[in-house]
């Protein structure tokens, strides 16, 4: 399962963990995705959608008919 956003394209952070030693291993900073299911009443059915707690946000803002059309338009897949 991929940690992608599907609404703000949010995805892993990659990084370095530092020890006093200056010894350098990868880390990674996972976006926090959920899997939520929306019902888009122009459509009048119901879609399950990965999405972070920022795009949680965008939708409350701004609507899931908004959002929805704007992910149709970019080429997003249901």
């Amino acid at each position: 399962m991929s940690k992608v956003c599907q609404v703000t394209g949010k995805r892993p952070l990659v990084g370095n963990n530092v020890s006093h030693a200056n010894n350098k291993t990868k880390t990674r900073s996972l976006p926090n995705i959920q899997t939520h299911r929306f019902f888009v009443p122009t459509m009048k059915k119901w879609i399950k959608i990965k999405v972070s707690a920022h795009g949680l946000r965008i939708i409350n803002k701004r609507g899931i008919d908004a959002v929805f059309h704007e992910m149709v338009k970019a080429g997003e897949r249901f």
